[in-house]
């Protein structure tokens, strides 16, 4: 039904024996529905339907002229560019059934066809995976003194224009998005991820001071089991060494200002030694003394509990960023071992 672009061709070869041979070439131009979902390691099988638009079964029949085996073979030989196509196989068949007026003649062809892969490997999974990784080995930048979003922004924007250009080399026509759409929104979706827990980790660091204590259950969860399964060990805490109590320590200095009246739970003072204190200046300054050293031990006090406080929230964005490192790490990994499979897998066919 395509545009008349054959030659023509004066002669028809008669034989004795009935036979007319008409070599007219013709050139046809057809359409295959194509399976795109494992592009571009996709095998692609084509039927070639030739049969008569006017006549029936009854006044025309085709019948193969040759096997499809020596099909086959004659075209191999005839195809002398290499292109995006390897041809596999090729099968035939003839449907005659009956001479009715409703059946129609026809010679069925299946050629089988396989993609080239390696030019897609090498221009668009490849460079993938390249800028996965560099984003993977940026996690080991420490960001607090290294600005290591503008790095993953970077990285961002250099995959999108890379996925701009390319993006003539993926197909557009299919029934189903092919599966090497679903990695490159992988890979965009984990390099904007590591980006948000950059901005993350990099706000923790920053304002870790100001946050209110942390909760418990995050406590129990991210610093005493998520540490052990990122291999990260706890960083010793404050609230680990003894200290006294305010309101003790109030108590003693009262007790040790001002002997009449003796400190709760304590023995009283030797009378000895109290009756040489005396009531003057020396007695009210040995007061403000005591108050002065209270308030400067409630603010140390005050500023380790801070200082605690600031290490759980930074130990918990330490965490945080070892986790999404190994769930990178492992999705690179596997990418990895899948591409090399299917790649070996479609070699072998």
């Amino acid at each position: 039904m395509d545009e008349e672009r054959s030659p023509s061709v004066p002669y028809v070869y008669v034989y004795n024996n009935g036979r007319v041979l008409d070599s007219r070439p013709v050139r046809v131009v057809s359409s295959c529905n194509l399976d795109i979902y494992t592009f571009p390691f996709d095998v692609q099988n084509c039927t070639l339907t030739f049969n008569s638009y006017l006549h029936i079964a009854a006044d025309i029949q085709l019948k193969l002229g040759r096997s499809a085996e020596d099909t086959l073979k004659d075209s191999k030989e005839v195809m002398e560019t290499i292109g995006e196509w390897q041809l596999i196989n090729i099968t035939a068949t003839d449907t005659f059934s009956d001479l009715s007026e409703e059946s129609y003649d026809a010679v069925i062809y299946h050629i089988v066809l396989k993609r080239r892969a390696t030019l897609y490997v090498v221009n668009l999974l490849v460079p993938s995976c390249f800028l996965l990784t560099v984003d993977l080995f940026s996690f080991l930048l420490p960001p607090q003194n290294v600005d290591r979003s503008a790095f993953k922004m970077t990285l961002i924007l250099g995959y999108t224009v890379f996925l701009l250009i390319m993006n003539d080399l993926l197909p557009v026509t299919g029934n189903r998005i092919p599966l090497i759409n679903v990695f490159f929104s992988i890979c965009l979706a984990l390099m904007v991820a590591s980006l948000l827990e950059t901005v993350l980790i990099t706000n923790i660091l920053c304002n870790s001071s100001h946050y209110p204590p942390v909760p418990h259950w995050i406590r129990v969860i991210v610093l005493r089991y998520l540490t052990r399964v990122v291999c990260l060990s706890k960083k010793p805490s404050n609230h680990d060494t003894v200290t006294l109590n305010p309101t003790i320590q109030e108590k003693k200095l009262e007790a040790a200002t001002c002997p009449s009246v003796p400190a709760a739970g304590q023995s009283d003072i030797t009378p000895s030694r109290t009756e040489l204190w005396p009531e003057g200046p020396v007695l009210e300054e040995l007061k403000k003394m005591s108050q002065d050293l209270l308030s400067i031990r409630l603010q140390v006090d005050k500023h380790l509990a801070s200082n605690d406080t600031a290490e759980d929230w930074i130990q918990i964005g330490n965490v945080i960023d070892r986790l999404l490192f190994g769930l990178y790490l492992l999705f690179i990994s596997v990418s990895f071992i899948v591409i090399i499979g299917v790649w070996a897998a479609w070699y072998s066919l």
